[in-house]
């Protein structure tokens, strides 16, 4: 494969580039795309088969399946860094192998209804917790080891917002390559 369709079917909506300015506006609509990921991803993955379940949204990538397991996954660990930023001064946060956890059990065996659900309560608790908090509150952060990078509250509402559309498209991607 091309090395540039293997990178257009990694990141069919581009990397995630962060504003000069991180305006109301941006905040609303990036908040809006995650009160509205969990029901747009159900809609479309509940009507797939077991079979397409299994297939990988690109060669060497990962199945649906494992798609809807990594979202659920990947803003459950979002939410808690959230919470933790508001609560400690600049805290250190934990990161997980993001692969590894793919390859477990749970990750490809289980029903994806239950990440489905996971995803529409913790999303249901991070936009109600979002849209609460002041600007003061946004420009709070926390430090990811890897680089020691510091983020601001603002700029991963931003991420997760990107991260949620990024999986949405593969999976949306791949269903209209495939016909389904």
């Amino acid at each position: 494969m091309e090395k540039e369709t293997l990178e257009q079917l990694k990141y069919p909506i581009g990397l995630f580039e962060v504003p000069e300015k991180i305006t109301d506006g941006q905040l609303e609509e990036w908040i809006t795309i995650l009160e509205t990921l969990p029901q747009r991803l159900e809609t479309m993955v509940s009507p797939l088969s077991a079979v397409q379940l299994e297939t990988p949204y690109r060669p060497g990538g990962w199945t649906v399946r494992q798609l809807v397991h990594h979202i659920s996954d990947s803003h459950h660990h979002s939410y808690i860094r959230f919470k933790w930023a508001l609560t400690e001064s600049n805290p250190v946060i934990k990161p997980y192998n993001e692969k590894a956890w793919s390859e477990l059990f749970d990750a490809k065996t289980a029903p994806i209804q239950i990440s489905l659900d996971h995803l529409k309560v913790v999303h249901a608790k991070l936009v109600y917790l979002l849209r609460g908090l002041s600007r003061e509150e946004l420009q709070r952060k926390f430090t990811h080891p890897e680089g020691n990078t510091e983020t601001t509250l603002a700029v991963n509402v931003g991420r997760y917002a990107w991260h949620g559309s990024h999986h949405f498209a593969h999976i949306k991607n791949l269903i209209q390559r495939e016909g389904w």
